[in-house]
């Protein structure tokens, strides 16, 4: 059984993750119940009760003083500063325009590049021989409140050796496609779901077992040719994927189709 389904997510993390997104929806403007309260709602003990307060108070979400009870502070959307909720969330709105980071600052941490073989899996992607030459990079990308995404790229070998762990460091893989002089075309991409590994969850800073969002995304040239292909996981409380929807067809068959927005993170 894979690691990631035979170590669920711990009771003090799902206390510590539906208390936070109550908070950001001002639920708890009126304070919040006390550990007696919160003890009987979840059916766990004071210990695993105690270990979620501490969390969200190192987060600066509440203020726990004795005598005062636990109060919320001032994170709901309505309440935010301006701009507040972007320094939170990172907002990826779109497929490639994500090389604009809208003034939000993030950092990335290069784990891993080396020239491989490519998978049965790589190879199909990327219209490739299984067994040819493909650069895989895993990086970690984060935001100022903490890691944000676990990002793992192919992209054919004979693209790839024109940019290493230095160039991966500080720009965006996309960016460093075309200044290697290759015109991006197209996106596909899928969005689903995971469960955190032991790996993946120490690097995102999670519990084992953790839901994660999964993306798949193929990039093309504007020959067609295929690129790179990213499998990303992403923390769901600092990531939210946003698109419009617009109504086309004959009036007795309109049907919603998309239009993508601007995007900040690749």
């Amino acid at each position: 059984m894979p690691q990631s389904m035979s170590m669920p997510m711990t009771k003090y993390h799902q206390i510590y993750l539906l208390l936070r997104e109550q908070l950001h929806e001002g639920k708890f403007a009126q304070g919040l119940p006390g550990e007696l309260a919160l003890m009987k709602q979840f059916s766990v003990a004071r210990v695993t009760v105690r270990r979620a307060l501490e969390q969200l108070a190192a987060e600066g979400m509440i203020s726990r003083e004795p005598g005062r009870g636990t109060r919320a502070l001032d994170v709901s959307p309505s309440n935010a500063a301006p701009g507040a909720e972007k320094g939170q969330r990172a907002r990826l709105t779109g497929l490639l325009e994500n090389l604009v980071s809208m003034g939000l600052q993030t950092k990335v941490s290069v784990l891993e590049v080396e020239t491989v073989t490519a998978s049965a899996s790589v190879a199909q992607a990327l219209q490739l021989n299984a067994g040819d030459p493909v650069q895989k990079a895993i990086r970690v990308r984060s935001t100022r409140e903490g890691p944000l995404s676990h990002i793992t790229t192919y992209v054919p070998d004979v693209i790839g050796r024109r940019f290493g762990r230095r160039e991966l460091a500080r720009k965006p893989i996309l960016l460093l496609l075309e200044e290697s002089g290759v015109k991006v075309g197209r996106a596909q991409q899928t969005i689903s779901a995971k469960l955190a590994d032991l790996l993946v969850a120490r690097h995102l800073n999670v519990a084992v077992g953790s839901a994660l969002l999964a993306v798949r995304r193929l990039i093309y040239d504007e020959q067609e040719r295929p690129i790179q292909w990213l499998h990303g996981l992403y923390r769901p409380d600092r990531y939210e994927y946003e698109m419009q929807l617009s109504r086309v067809g004959s009036i007795d068959a309109k049907v919603w189709v998309s239009t993508e927005l601007s995007a900040q993170f690749n």
